[in-house]
């Protein structure tokens, strides 16, 4: 049976670290199982050395990629030899002051997912072993909060290991304004948790362009396909801002309403003006973007839509819908 390809890499690594002088390409070989069961012994039979080179090569850029240190030394009779020196693959010893260490405390204790909270519980105990003080409360002076990052969703782990690992993935998905879900073929790059509502950012493969999705909305299974992401992956994922945009909470764009003088308290406070026009009613500037149609509706007859003209369109359709059924 094949030995796995980490598996490899940690041999390697070991050997590579445990050595006190430069091990040739032979010698790794012969020390390594799964060099020795893939292509034999350094010295016996040839026929597998280009291979062997091939793999070995990959393998040690695949460390060095990983952060460790191989040196490549060249011997008096010309030979060359690898090793990874302990001093320059050791990290500095890490000291922290008690509010870093009630910070890192803190957002360890964050995570109620579970893949995440044991990372974070190992994490902790590391940073105990090299000195961080057992007795730091990590909530220090607001030890009756304890936060939390609910995660119900059963998209999150796929997606999240998806973002991680740079994998296109495939989910089905229903939109606010339709019966139906619908096939989407994404990119992941981001998740992040707006007002309690977990969101995915992407590049949507059928539209060609940046999307956000909430994983409440995604039904079934998520799964993951092959191959290279086609668009490029921004440096600054701005899910949140986008996410607001799309509710309307950031925009350029307002809307101008009447409502009833005692009516209507959520929209008051959107409006960025309020004038009173006497009658029992008042005018409202509110920002407009996606959904405000559906939302105003809730108000029914509290809330007349002045402008724009789109916008009251919208809503007097979704009165008629709701009057008709």
């Amino acid at each position: 049976m094949a030995i796995a390809k980490a598996e490899r890499l940690m041999n390697l690594a070991l050997c590579l670290l445990g050595t006190r002088r430069p091990l040739s390409k032979r010698e790794l070989r012969d020390s390594i199982e799964a060099y020795v069961e893939a292509f034999g012994p350094g010295n016996g039979p040839g026929g597998n050395d280009d291979s062997f080179n091939r793999m070995f090569e990959r393998d040690k850029d695949d460390l060095r990629e990983l952060g460790l240190v191989i040196e490549t030394v060249e011997s008096l009779d010309g030979e060359i030899g690898y090793l990874a020196r302990r001093d320059s693959n050791r990290l500095p010893p890490i000291t922290l002051d008690a509010e870093e260490a009630a910070a890192l405390g803190l957002a360890a204790k964050v995570w109620q997912q579970a893949r995440l909270a044991g990372a974070a519980s190992g994490a902790l105990q590391k940073l105990r072993a090299a000195g961080l003080p057992e007795d730091v409360d990590p909530y220090g002076a607001h030890g009756a909060l304890e936060p939390r990052i609910p995660v119900h969703e059963a998209a999150f782990e796929p997606l999240m290991l998806a973002c991680r690992d740079r994998r296109p993935v495939v989910f089905d998905y229903r939109k606010a304004t339709a019966a139906h879900p619908e096939q989407r073929h994404v990119e992941p790059w981001a998740l992040e948790c707006w007002r309690g509502h977990w969101y995915l950012a992407g590049w949507d493969r059928d539209r060609g362009a940046e999307r956000v999705f909430r994983l409440s909305r995604i039904t079934g299974k998520v799964r993951s396909r092959g191959g290279r992401y086609t668009a490029p992956v921004p440096d600054v994922v701005t899910v949140r801002e986008t996410v607001a945009s799309w509710a309307g909470e950031i925009t350029d764009r307002s809307a101008r309403i009447r409502l009833r003088s005692a009516a209507g308290y959520p929209l008051r406070a959107k409006a960025t003006s309020v004038r009173e026009l006497g009658g029992g009613w008042d005018e409202l500037e509110i920002p407009y973007g996606h959904g405000l149609d559906a939302w105003l509706v809730e108000f029914g007859p509290d809330v007349v839509v002045l402008e724009p003209a789109e916008l009251r369109a919208d809503v007097v359709d979704r009165l008629r819908a709701v009057a008709k059924g």
